[in-house]
């Protein structure tokens, strides 16, 4: 890139990017230092790569703009500064000034007007400019003479690299911002109108003003939506504007870097613990290094989670193709030898149970991986090496427990290998894992783990392999395609791990949550993936033709009820029946104004109200038949005539695992059909199901965690929780808690758990909301612990963030201090639940590891086939059944020391309905 005349850095952009996306990183004293590292590594980087003569660094001032003027609402939901970033601010203001760089904040303004004003008057003298920035909106600016960089992933965009990225031209960005509007800002769009859709409009009308002219031309929902916001899209369209022409004591020409401060940036990297930069600068006295020298990979910096991202870019990729046997030989003995080896698999399809291996890449030292191809099918493929025979070389290695992997996903990996008859042991580290454990509300796919943590763009799957229709199967990829991207994934995956493992390993709890329960789970879960569950077909077949008979009735019903024949499965008819013709109350509307027929509004109106009884009815039988009847015997494998689902654990922010392809654990157990369907999980000949679920577990821990007297001495008692609650609620004897009374008491147990107010107990119970206060009220005066711990917790989540599980684990609460009440609300709600839910995660998979040790140990023929919630599912011989389900029932109670006994309740039957 020919160098620049003038470089603008936008530092806030940068301060926040960095501070979201990299681990953190203390000083020796333990303040933070994470985002101030990674900003002044950028701007070292920046200079060493470009030496502007002319350069400055802007940073949003402090207190309102312009824009808070023109629209109170701007940016007001976004949470304030956080505490480990505010800290930072200062020292980096500090650090910037004594690298010798021109520092800018102008009150009353943004960094992006500063930058826009210092662009265009550059331009009006011939000069060209880099923009360093990671803001979208600066695109706006792109012009001929006028580039972006982003520093954290070293992509450089331009006016075709603004249409590439966005769809639309420079001069078009303000438009589509306006269209699409901006959460982060609260700048209100179109509802509903995403990027696809601006960027068709802006390609077809050119600008939001001819889009506006021509809103009655719109039609259907969108074009109402477009409709409804003619008013606030001008509005819209001035806040997202860059502001050109702020008032300037000083134009481009002034920003030149003066000599660096050495004394000053000694001291502060002394204070920050910047070792290998305070190196650099020599001894006292000495001429400072340049500003942009980058940092040794030596360091304490270099060890750490931020080194990584700092070396990322900076490591070259060496990576190989392996297609003789000398060289997958030369391999071979590395990897025999090395300590630790990343490893990843391509293959023919995402469903473990069906998949093939393509190829196979490793990685021993980040930049350095090598890809083997074994099974590329394309016409022109070159020969590569047989694929069983390389399997049977890798098998010893892969199945030693004593060489130790490192993957992303490695269950995954794992199950196809298992196709192949390769046990993998040694699972030493999983790095999506490893990014649940640190933050489970972010992404854990390793695209976005590259461009997050290592600030790398990575290759991906549809770079090479094409998207939708025209996407090939990777035994179709070319292979020196499919070499970048699989060595690529590899040399990611073990840099991953170094930038991770810092941070994880520092921190007892977290370490112990990610070595003693997440790891020991990923070969437990795979078992159970590959031994899948058995269903009968032909049951389900049947099932399916009553549920349509079924449904066939209900909506002959619902038709009688509404007076006339219609579409049940219409929304928009369904409205005009409801609230026009019938003229039901409507309960709540759609973003666009129409009432709303979302199943928790006709549940509301289907204790009064006949017609939303029967759709939701409806609604539920055909759900079933779809998800279940029609879709269960499709997902049976040709292979093991058994149906495999796939776990996550790295998806539910809790700790909690999901199931998908199929999810069986979202079957209905309240409903007659949905019971029905659990009929159809069979066991096979000799053979019985045991089902053992954790009585009451939420309660219990919050028993456990809030201490209180009462929930304690009721579960020491073995009492029923719901009964005791009934009768300190109603303040009557235990003995007289009559059906209802039971009924509203579990109501409030479990509402109050997952944080429901007064108003949704009485919606729950049908019964005022004065009458749900009074009983909520009641429930803290007996259970006065609970109120405090509710309090405490909420506090806490306040103060630190994040809320805990009994064994650490942690949910990061990102809304907790949001200033829109309702974010805010959801949030303290989420606060109280997630350390019982967590728990209950926590202590379900503790369970499992130990059991599956268990099993093994005793060479029993019993295996574990699922797990939905609370509940563990087994396939054991029928003559040794009942010692079976003792044995399970007391590891699964010994799986935690609380304050108050695990209850474990079981059952054994023929199919899961029976064992429930």
């Amino acid at each position: 890139m020919k160098r620049p005349d003038l470089v603008l850095v936008d530092g806030s952009s940068y301060l926040y990017r960095a501070f979201h996306a990299l681990p953190p990183l203390t000083a020796p004293d333990g303040r933070p230092t994470g985002a101030l590292y990674g900003v002044v590594s950028m701007l070292r980087k920046l200079v060493a790569d470009h030496g502007p003569e002319h350069v400055a660094v802007v940073f949003d001032a402090k207190g309102p703009t312009f824009r808070n003027e023109l629209y109170a609402e701007y940016k007001a939901t976004r949470p304030p500064m956080p505490d480990d970033l505010r800290v930072q601010v200062e020292p980096l203001l500090e650090v910037v000034r004594a690298m010798g760089l021109p520092l800018l904040q102008i009150s009353g303004v943004e960094a992006d007007d500063v930058i826009g004003t210092l662009t265009q008057q550059a331009v009006a003298k011939g000069m060209t400019v880099l923009v360093s920035t990671g803001d979208k909106d600066i695109a706006q600016l792109v012009q001929p003479g006028v580039t972006l960089i982003n520093t954290m992933n070293n992509s450089v965009m331009d006016e075709d690299g603004v249409v590439k990225k966005f769809g639309v031209r420079p001069d078009q960005v303000i438009d589509y911002l306006a269209l699409v509007g901006d959460s982060s800002d609260n700048i209100p769009g179109v509802p509903g109108v995403g990027p696809k859709t601006a960027v068709k409009w802006l390609t077809e009308h050119g600008t939001l003003d001819a889009i506006m002219a021509k809103a009655d031309d719109f039609g259907g929902k969108i074009g109402e939506r477009l409709r409804e916001s003619l008013a606030h899209l001008p509005l819209s369209r001035q806040l997202a504007t860059i502001k050109c022409d702020v008032e300037l004591d000083y134009g481009p020409a002034d920003l030149k870097p003066i000599t660096p401060d050495t004394a000053a940036l000694r001291d502060w990297f002394e204070q920050l613990g910047f070792r290998t930069w305070l190196e650099q600068l020599g001894d006292r006295g000495q001429r400072a290094a340049p500003t942009g020298a980058a940092p040794h990979p030596s360091s304490d910096i270099g060890s750490g989670p931020l080194a990584a991202k700092d070396d990322a870019s900076a490591v070259p990729a060496d990576y190989e193709c392996i297609l003789d046997e000398r060289t997958f030989e030369a391999w071979m003995a590395a990897l025999e030898k090395a300590e630790l080896f990343a490893f990843d698999t391509e293959t023919t399809s995402l469903d473990y149970s069906r998949a093939e291996i393509v190829g196979v890449s490793f990685c021993i030292t980040p930049g350095k991986a090598a890809y083997v191809p074994l099974a590329h099918r394309y016409s022109d493929a070159p020969a590569q090496l047989n694929r069983d025979q390389a399997l049977a070389r890798l098998k010893p290695l892969l199945e030693n427990p004593d060489r130790a992997k490192v993957g992303q996903h490695l269950k995954y990996d794992a199950n196809v290998l298992a196709n192949h008859g390769i046990q993998l042991r040694g699972i030493a580290h999983d790095t999506m894992l490893q990014s649940y454990i640190l933050d489970s509300t972010q992404r854990h796919d390793m695209d976005s783990l590259a461009t997050r943590i290592l600030g790398v763009e990575t290759i991906h799957y549809e770079d090479v392999a094409g998207k939708g229709a025209k996407q090939i199967c990777f035994d179709q990829v070319r292979i020196d395609d499919a070499t970048r991207y699989a060595a690529e994934d590899a040399d990611i995956t073990l840099r991953l791990h170094q930038a991770q493992w810092q941070p994880l390993s520092k921190d007892e709890r977290l370490r112990d949550l990610y070595l003693g329960i997440e790891m020991p789970l990923v070969p437990v879960l795979a078992k159970i993936e590959q031994h899948g569950v058995l269903i009968d077909a032909d049951m389900l077949f049947t099932q399916g033709h009553e549920l349509e008979e079924r449904m066939r009735e209900v909506e002959a019903e619902a038709h009688k009820e509404a007076g006339g024949e219609f579409n049940v499965s219409s929304p928009k008819q369904l409205q005009e029946i409801l609230f026009e013709k019938q003229g039901l109350p409507v309960k709540r509307k759609t973003p666009t104004g129409q009432p709303s027929t979302a199943e928790d509004v006709l549940a509301e109106l289907a204790d009064e109200y006949p017609l939303p009884r029967l759709i939701l009815e409806y609604r539920g039988l055909a759900k079933l038949k779809s998800t279940y009847t029609d879709k269960l015997p499709t997902m049976i494998n040709p292979r093991t005539g058994r149906v495999h689902t796939s776990y996550h654990q790295a998806v539910a922010a809790t700790g909690r695992l999901s199931s998908s392809d199929p999810n069986l654990q979202n079957i209905p157990i309240r409903t007659p059909e949905g019971r029905r369907i659990r009929q159809a999980f069979v066991a096979p000949d000799g053979m019985c199901l045991i089902a053992a679920d954790y009585s009451q577990i939420e309660l219990r821990i919050m028993a456990h965690l809030s201490g209180d007297e009462g929930l304690l001495s009721a579960f020491a008692a073995n009492a029923d929780i719901h009964q005791a609650t009934a009768a300190e609620v109603f303040e009557i004897p235990l003995d007289s808690v009559n059906a209802d009374q039971r009924r509203s008491a579990k109501a409030i147990n479990f509402g109050l758990i997952y944080g429901m107010s007064a108003f949704g107990l009485a919606r729950q119970l049908s019964i005022s909301r004065s009458a749900a206060a009074t009983y909520v009220e009641k429930y803290f005066e007996r259970y006065p612990g609970v109120k405090v711990f509710m309090d405490t917790t909420k506090a806490q989540a306040r103060e630190q963030g994040y809320v805990e599980t009994v064994f650490g684990r942690r949910l990061y609460l990102h809304d907790i201090k949001a200033r829109n009440p309702n974010v805010r609300q959801y949030a303290e709600r989420t606060a109280i639940n997630a350390p019982m839910q967590g728990t209950a995660a926590d202590i379900i998979k503790r369970a499992m590891i130990d059991l599956d040790r268990w099993l093994v140990e005793s060479d029993s023929p019993c295996r574990m086939i699922m797990q939905v919630h609370d509940e563990l599912v087994f396939e054991a011989p029928v003559d040794t059944a009942e010692q079976l389900q003792e044995d399970i029932c007391t590891r699964m109670s010994a799986a935690a020391e609380l304050a108050v006994p695990l209850l474990v309740e079981a059952k054994t039957g023929k199919n899961w309905d029976e064992a429930h």
